[in-house]
């Protein structure tokens, strides 16, 4: 089976290198340019995978336990697309239980794995891996504060320009809205 570069790309993100907001990035920018459909809600499911093991490993519970359950339903929907995407929707779902149980008692950040069931899936994802010079199942490097606080100390000057240059276009059309 044919898979999106940027679902391996995320799985490269989720398994090596541990930057669930990557993950988060990378998925998001492929469900935006594909069809979004309620069909569409397994990359949404993988999505808030990423951000819920995000805000866990930052320590925000509440965000970790409201994504992942938001996840959990949506794979329940369509356990038929999860497949698909070679990952063994009944296995994760029990995963992702698991980790709201622990989520109850407040332990420490553990990593997951997404049960890749598709060996040609995951054989290719061990060999980009190798290329990369990367691990595979690798687990997060919590002392690494690039890593865990990515969305706070990213560059953002691209994207407030962009805002800023939208904000300027929308006022000017609202002054000479015959221009």
């Amino acid at each position: 089976m044919k898979y999106a570069s940027a679902y391996l790309e995320y799985l490269i993100y989720f398994h090596a290198e541990r930057d669930y907001f990557e993950c988060h990035e990378v998925l998001e920018e492929h469900w935006k340019t594909t069809a979004q459909t309620e069909e569409d809600a397994y990359w949404v499911a993988l999505i808030q995978i990423a951000v819920g093991l995000y805000h866990q490993r930052r320590g925000n519970l509440n965000g970790a336990k409201k994504m992942l359950s938001n996840a959990l339903r949506l794979i329940k929907r369509d356990t038929t697309s999860i497949q698909d995407l070679g990952i063994e929707p009944q296995f994760l779902m029990q995963t992702l239980n698991d980790r709201l149980n622990q989520l109850e008692t407040a332990t420490d950040f553990e990593d997951i794995n997404l049960p890749i069931h598709d060996s040609q899936l995951l054989t290719l994802c061990q060999n980009k891996c190798k290329e990369l010079k990367l691990t595979w199942c690798k687990p997060s490097v919590l002392s690494n504060k690039q890593l865990i606080h990515k969305h706070t100390l990213r560059d953002r000057k691209e994207v407030i320009n962009e805002r800023a240059y939208q904000l300027e276009k929308r006022r000017q059309n609202t002054q000479n809205p015959h221009c």
